[in-house]
């Protein structure tokens, strides 16, 4: 059974960082890319940045770029996201998704396996 577990989400004011992190359990973890989406309330669901197989490939979407960064881990079966010089807009639920042998591109409809999502809340 495919697991994937996110953490480090909170509330912080405008300015600050969070680390976001997605356990995976269940599957061959670097065969897949990894990705992380976000939803606001109202909104549909954004893709915020992607990791390839073994890291050295990423995309972000362009509202993150400089801010974010995401990596893995694949002795821990682990992706990250680091989030700095938070904005109000960036709240929203963020959710980590495996794409098998993929890209970890902007395509939401090749992840296979979602997780349940951490709420990220930040303060003006």
């Amino acid at each position: 059974q495919v697991q994937l577990v996110e953490s480090g989400g909170g509330l912080v004011q405008a300015g600050g960082s969070l680390r976001l992190s997605c356990a995976a359990s269940g599957l061959t973890f670097n065969y897949y890319a990894m990705g992380w989406f976000r939803q606001a309330p109202g909104k549909g669901r954004e893709f915020v940045a992607g990791i390839g197989r073994s890291g050295p490939s990423t995309h972000y979407a362009d509202s993150v770029k400089g801010r974010f960064s995401i990596s893995r881990d694949n002795a821990k079966n682990t992706v990250y996201l680091q989030m700095n010089s938070l904005k109000p807009e960036d709240t929203a639920v963020y959710y980590c998704a495996a794409d098998y042998w993929g890209p970890g591109d902007s395509d939401s409809l090749r992840y296979e396996y979602w997780g349940q999502g951490t709420q990220v809340t930040v303060s003006s």
